[in-house]
């Protein structure tokens, strides 16, 4: 009988030590977090649940997203709390709020006051501590200056426009004769020629080679967990990056190389401006500086608009409707042109307006990035909730796009959404405020200039419609799009 007393305490002890273990480690995300805040400000902090330990809500966000429907994850939020448009969570391995309304993401993102970039310390290690995405919002104003009027202003564009205009017909020709090919992966070599050639002029087919490949590596690292081992995607994305800083080094090596041969050399693309850069105490930019920008800027610039081309292109041929009615919008803009004119002109872009709702509609609909991060600066009070200090904003694109209470039926393709114009905060494919993607206009002009020549000569045989999609990093068949481009009778004017 004592044995068995013995027993039974010996077991009542250990159930209350895995009871005592078990709320332990149910709440150390609350005691790692919460605790700290005090009991008024953790009264007023947003509905939502940091999620499991030291993980918090990236395992059900990763589950979501590798599966067929990767809305579940915050329609488990709404689903348990109610649409507030703010909920708590711990992701990336920061504690935020999520953000899912079009007024808290406007005044989020055009508050520079209170809240400045809060990007995990993994997409910052990939892209680089002196790119824009880590950079204070002086430097940040002053390089964007710089950039940005070199890549969106109206003559940099029209420049743009010539090259791209005749750079994409000659692809359409060759991928027409290729017979199968993976249009994601042309589209992308495609625009990754467009931007190297902004940003590097021109360079060998080897070194852009290069480069690309890195750079499909990086981006899949982007949105991974910060695991620096062997076999995972932030491991394989950090080791692209030493590849690319090497490479870009030995480019910037030779520009300095050049300069200093000639130093009246004028600047002839957006590398030789960031060499020649200098603020108004005539400090330049140090090679770490130039390179981490020129990386940030050739990923973002090349990776949004391949896939944003290629749901375009299948979107509208899955839409004969729509197909047809972009068709006949360019050929009545080609029936007007001069019998001397030479390609698309600016002028004639402005004039697409069907074609450019098209394209809205489809970033709305594929929603290339679906969250950008911003950090709070001090405790900020919005929409009667707390966001403390030093808590990320996690500002969450697709549930703005994906509402049906922004957009009706947001499953259901439909340009005349864009008749009128949005209102701010709820049309977000490039960001809004000062943060706005610097290339947006280029990115604009690169995929109507691609639809124009598609639509007027070419369609597409979808060798897989039924392909399965992934969403991580972001929005694709996983077969990259198979299919075959079958040149058309050409259309003439």
């Amino acid at each position: 009988m004592v044995v068995l007393g013995l027993s039974a305490g010996v077991v009542t002890a250990l159930l209350g030590i895995v009871l005592v273990v078990t709320l332990m480690v149910k709440n150390v995300n609350w005691f790692l977090y919460e605790a700290k805040l005090g009991v008024k400000k953790r009264s007023l902090l947003p509905p939502g649940d940091l999620g499991l330990p030291f993980v918090g809500n990236m395992w059900s966000f990763l589950s979501a997203y590798k599966s067929p429907n990767p809305e579940t994850f915050i329609n488990s939020f709404y689903s348990r709390y109610g649409k507030t448009g703010m909920y708590k969570s711990l992701m990336f391995g920061s504690p935020g709020i999520i953000v899912t309304t079009p007024e808290l993401s406007r005044k989020i993102l055009t508050d520079d006051e209170n809240f400045k970039l809060g990007w995990p310390r993994s997409t910052i290690e990939l892209v680089g501590e002196k790119s824009f995405i880590a950079m204070g919002d002086e430097d940040h104003k002053r390089l964007r200056r710089l950039t940005s009027a070199s890549i969106n202003g109206l003559e940099p564009l029209s420049m743009y426009l010539a090259f791209m205009d005749e750079l994409m017909k000659n692809e359409l020709e060759k991928w027409s004769k290729m017979g199968q090919i993976e249009l994601l992966t042309e589209l992308r070599r495609l625009t990754f020629k467009i931007i190297i050639h902004i940003f590097l002029g021109a360079s060998s087919t080897s070194v852009m080679e290069a480069l690309e490949q890195e750079y499909t590596k990086l981006n899949y690292g982007m949105r991974a967990l910060r695991i620096d081992l062997p076999g995972f995607a932030f491991h394989k994305a950090f080791k692209a990056r030493k590849n690319l800083v090497s490479i870009f080094q030995n480019v910037v090596n030779e520009r300095r190389k050049e300069k200093l041969e000639n130093p009246n050399k004028i600047a002839k693309d957006m590398l030789d401006q960031l060499i020649d850069a200098e603020d108004e105490n005539g400090r330049k930019l140090g090679d770490d500086e130039v390179i981490d920008i020129m990386i940030m800027y050739l990923n973002a610039g090349h990776e949004s608009s391949g896939h944003t081309t290629m749901w375009a292109t299948l979107i509208l041929q899955q839409h004969p409707q729509y197909f047809q009615k972009a068709k006949q919008e360019q050929e009545e803009i080609v029936k007007r042109r001069p019998p001397n004119q030479k390609g698309m002109t600016m002028k004639e872009y402005r004039q697409m307006d069907f074609l450019s709702k098209a394209i809205d509609e489809t970033m709305r609909y594929i929603t290339f990035s679906l969250m950008t991060f911003r950090e709070a600066k001090r405790d900020v009070k919005l929409n009667g909730f707390l966001i403390p200090k030093g808590w990320k904003v996690f500002v969450w694109y697709r549930a703005i796009h994906q509402d049906p209470q922004v957009y009706p039926n947001p499953r259901i393709f439909d340009p005349s959404r864009f008749d009128s114009p949005r209102k701010a905060g709820e049309f977000l494919p490039f960001g809004l405020g000062t943060r706005l993607c610097p290339g947006n206009e280029l990115a604009k002009l690169e995929i109507t200039v691609f639809l124009h020549h598609f639509l007027l000569n070419y369609k597409l045989e979808h060798t897989n419609p039924n392909a399965p999609i992934m969403f991580l990093p972001h929005t694709r068949p996983v077969d990259n799009c198979l299919a075959r481009v079958v040149r058309l009778t050409p259309y003439s004017n």
